[in-house]
């Protein structure tokens, strides 16, 4: 068993860690406080080849694997998370069902301008009343020569607004339940597709939520993804390695805040010394540590299986479990060992607290990641 990284592994974190240290960290704060997406930073992922890593060369992919992607979503998410959850949900949403299921017109069409960066994808599951209910989806799709019509809607979509590619699920026959699910793969110009409300948010703040909508809309069959019926299953599986890229941005909110501790506790003095001497500081550094390495850990685990065609539920919600958790404790941690400080906006952890929350919410709350823990370990 060998834990130690590729050099191709240490060469894309360094290439990540320099890029989000450079051009992502120096704005995080001022498009976060102005709930700003920045198109110009996502493009220079694309031309640094973030946007494709796991996918082969011949779809306009670099040809790593998903242990680099998560690696990538981690350096990011360790200043900021919303783009560590940009790349992820394009990524891992959108770009791994089309690659997984999709066909080889579908790949060239839609996946290889994702994989370059020249496109953004998004994911469309959740509706007002279906949430970890998937199968009490409301979005019909109705069949109509050539096409497919839509109707309905879809809630909290990362990436909603500025993306170009959105899969989105609707029952096709409402009488067979689970089975009566479709994917499709819809372009932000068809018709009868708009986007609705934008959410305001406690974080991820520069990451764009939003509400998106079909009204009649008109879907080429051609767009089906997989085969009729096949949405529900195309839906989960696709959770499954999105649980890997947000246990990844945990990790790396997580990391971000022991970061900004550890450097403000030795710069801090109280009672003529810096506050990294007091054991009721210095206890909390090295609890937070031990969690971050143990949730990367998971969380590297489930990607290596991923990439090596093993299964990996269990892996990935035990990962994302573990990592969600890990956030919010330590962000507020961090805030403790900046004491007022860290209420502040002066400093970033508060903006890592906030953005921590969430990671114990999507991609499954933590109720359904100990559900479907629970079940395998008991099957």
């Amino acid at each position: 068993m060998n834990f130690q990284l590729s050099e191709e592994h240490v060469m894309i974190r360094k290439m990540v860690r320099d890029f989000a240290t450079n051009e992502v960290a120096p704005t995080a704060a001022e498009r976060d406080e102005e709930e700003r997406f920045d198109r110009e930073m996502f493009d220079h992922m694309g031309e640094l080849g973030l946007t494709g890593i796991p996918w082969p060369e011949e779809y306009g992919g670099i040809g790593s694997d998903y242990l680099a992607y998560c690696i990538a979503v981690e350096e990011l998410s360790r200043v900021d998370a919303s783009a560590g959850v940009v790349l992820s949900a394009h990524t891992s949403l959108a770009g791994w069902p089309v690659y997984t299921f999709g066909t080889e017109e579908q790949k060239q069409k839609y996946l290889r301008p994702m994989a370059e960066g020249k496109k953004i994808g998004a994911y469309g599951l959740t509706e007002p009343a279906s949430g970890s209910d998937a199968g009490a989806m409301k979005t019909s799709a109705r069949e109509d020569g050539d096409h497919y019509v839509l109707n309905g809607s879809k809630v909290f979509i990362t990436n909603g607004g500025i993306a170009d590619i959105y899969i989105v699920f609707a029952v096709t026959d409402p009488e067979s339940k689970h089975k009566g699910t479709t994917a499709f793969i819809v372009e932000k110009d068809f018709e009868g597709f708009s986007v609705g409300k934008k959410e305001k948010k406690l974080g991820i703040r520069s990451s764009p939520t939003t509400e998106i909508i079909f009204d009649n809309c008109r879907v080429p069959k051609e767009n089906i993804l997989g085969e009729l019926g096949q949405g529900f299953k195309i839906a989960m599986q696709t959770l499954d390695g999105g649980r890997n890229g947000i246990a990844a941005q945990a990790v790396g909110i997580a990391q971000g805040a022991l970061d900004a501790s550890v450097a403000y506790a030795k710069d801090r003095e109280q009672f003529g010394k810096p506050i990294v001497a007091n054991q009721g500081v210095s206890f909390k550094l090295a609890d937070m540590a031990t969690s971050i390495e143990a949730s990367r850990l998971l969380t590297y685990q489930a990607a290596w299986l991923e990439t090596n065609k093993l299964p990996y539920s269990k892996e990935s919600a035990m990962a994302k479990l573990m990592a969600g958790d890990t956030a919010m404790k330590v962000t507020v941690e961090a805030v403790q060992v900046f004491g007022g400080y860290g209420y502040t906006k002066d400093y970033p952890v508060e903006r890592f607290m906030r953005d921590a929350k969430i990671t114990q919410i999507y991609e499954g709350t933590q109720e359904i990641q100990r559900l479907v823990i629970s079940r395998m370990v008991t099957k």
